[in-house]
């Protein structure tokens, strides 16, 4: 098995290779690498600080910072144009989903996705003779990632 991080394998990402998560609007991903310039605009433009460097300098988001409020001002920073508001589309077409380690599938109380997540897409299932079960309702959910940090053993992806 290859070196990984400790995070890594927290997460279960045992081969070392994980998702990019591209900041929203961002163009697909053989564009969005053959245009974005590397300039970090975009992240000093986020005031939700939720965009970091990736292994290749280019912009992702950690929602482990924190959520997306899609306020729109890495796009208006980004000068090459590899974020690009489409009139009418979604920013991006993430949605989140909940892991095998999320607490109340383990009969543990816990409901802090659900109290975080703003555009209430997490509800819970009442569960006979055990915690209710979290499950999103993918309509509502806008892929902000205000779930993901709160929770308790980082049982939430956005994919």
């Amino acid at each position: 098995m290859a070196d990984i991080s400790r995070r890594q394998f927290l997460r279960g990402n045992f081969s070392g290779r994980q998702t990019v998560l591209r900041p929203p609007w961002a163009l697909a991903e053989a564009a969005f690498a053959s245009v974005c310039t590397r300039c970090s605009d975009c992240i000093n433009a986020c005031p939700q600080h939720i965009l970091v460097l990736d292994e290749e300098a280019r912009p992702t988001v950690d929602f482990g910072r924190g959520e997306c409020t899609f306020c729109g001002k890495c796009v208006e920073a980004c000068q090459p144009r590899a974020l690009q508001k489409r009139e009418g589309a979604p920013p991006w077409q993430l949605k989140a989903q909940i892991q095998n380690n999320c607490l109340a599938r383990s009969n543990v109380v816990c409901r802090a996705c659900g109290d975080a997540c703003p555009a209430q897409a997490i509800r819970f299932r009442p569960a006979l003779m055990a915690a209710a079960r979290p499950e999103v309702d993918e309509s509502l959910c806008t892929g902000c990632g205000a779930c993901c940090s709160p929770c308790p053993a980082q049982a939430i992806r956005l994919a």
